[in-house]
């Protein structure tokens, strides 16, 4: 089943080109089926690429899914033309009356700042207050994830010695859990952050439960007990070649950039990377849709 999106949204050309299952919102409206209800929060200053990685995840899925893309008010993106956040993004003012199924927020480059630095911080914490009220699942990803750690449980981010960057191996600790259900004893996540959470500090926590770990790349993901809060500290919806073009990013402006870990044959640039993340990436917002949202949300959402 197909993933609901806008006509014309630049990510459907993409994903079509891929062979995903994409519905326009004409053809969406003329089935009488109750779609998920899904709402992204975009914090990432590369709004398509964000988008259309999401979408993608989103995708394989006999759900049929409507999206609704939604921006700060309080901070204008200086990456992305105005013109598509006008045709396709809307505000908080102008959506906090609805519920929703789920809700991702993304991650954002500015986990060197401290949260309450950040631009849009408070408007972020009123989306968060918001969300424990009106959408049934959220999943926060990578910095998404510190700031809701941070927010609804004062779990603080710690800084690394060195930028954490590359692909890295995990392990379920909690094998019963749905949202790992089908996955090897192994798999491996896409990292590019400068902080981290600690186990310690999310143990001490009351009604949190750690997931997941990376004898690398530490805690990786963490959910509530009522299941209605993920946070996951990597980027399971990278493309092949996004850290590469961040490296390569770098680079060129002359920054002390490591290679990525293994992600590219013989740690060198120069050839194509090795995608091992893929699969687990699919199967675990597979599983989040299902297990947690499609399974559990109400049929009402006015119930929620």
């Amino acid at each position: 089943m197909p993933i609901r999106i806008p006509n014309a949204l630049p990510a459907r050309e993409q994903l079509e080109a891929e062979n995903i299952f994409t519905m326009t919102e004409y053809r969406a409206f003329h089935q009488d089926i109750r779609p998920l209800n899904l709402l992204i929060l975009n914090l990432m200053p590369t709004k398509i690429v964000t988008e259309t990685q999401l979408l993608r995840k989103l995708s394989n899925t006999p759900l049929q899914i409507y999206v609704e893309l939604l921006k700060t008010a309080s901070y204008l993106s200086q990456h992305t033309d105005p013109s598509h956040l006008d045709s396709f993004y809307t505000t908080f003012d102008a959506i906090k009356g609805q519920k929703f199924d789920g809700m991702i927020i993304t991650g954002a480059p500015v986990e060197n700042m401290d949260f309450r630095e950040v631009d849009y911080w408070e408007e972020l914490c009123q989306i968060m207050a918001w969300s424990k009220t009106h959408v049934h699942s959220t999943l926060h990803i990578c910095w998404g994830a510190q700031a809701g750690l941070f927010y609804h449980y004062g779990i603080p981010k710690r800084a690394l010695d060195k930028k954490l960057f590359g692909v890295y191996a995990h392990r379920v600790l909690k094998p019963s859990s749905p949202l790992f259900r089908g996955f090897d004893d192994e798999f491996f996540v896409p990292h590019s952050r400068y902080t981290e959470v600690w186990e310690e500090d999310i143990r001490k926590v009351p009604g949190l439960e750690v997931l997941a770990v990376s004898d690398r790349a530490g805690v990786f993901a963490v959910k509530t007990e009522d299941s209605r809060q993920f946070f996951l500290t990597g980027h399971p919806e990278y493309d092949p070649d996004t850290l590469a073009l961040e490296y390569r990013r770098d680079v060129e402006r002359g920054l002390s950039i490591p290679v990525p870990e293994n992600y590219f044959p013989d740690d060198d640039p120069a050839k194509a990377p090795v995608v091992r993340w893929r699969s687990a990436a699919q199967l675990l917002y597979t599983n989040w849709l299902n297990y947690y949202v499609y399974q559990t949300t109400p049929y009402d959402l006015e119930k929620l």
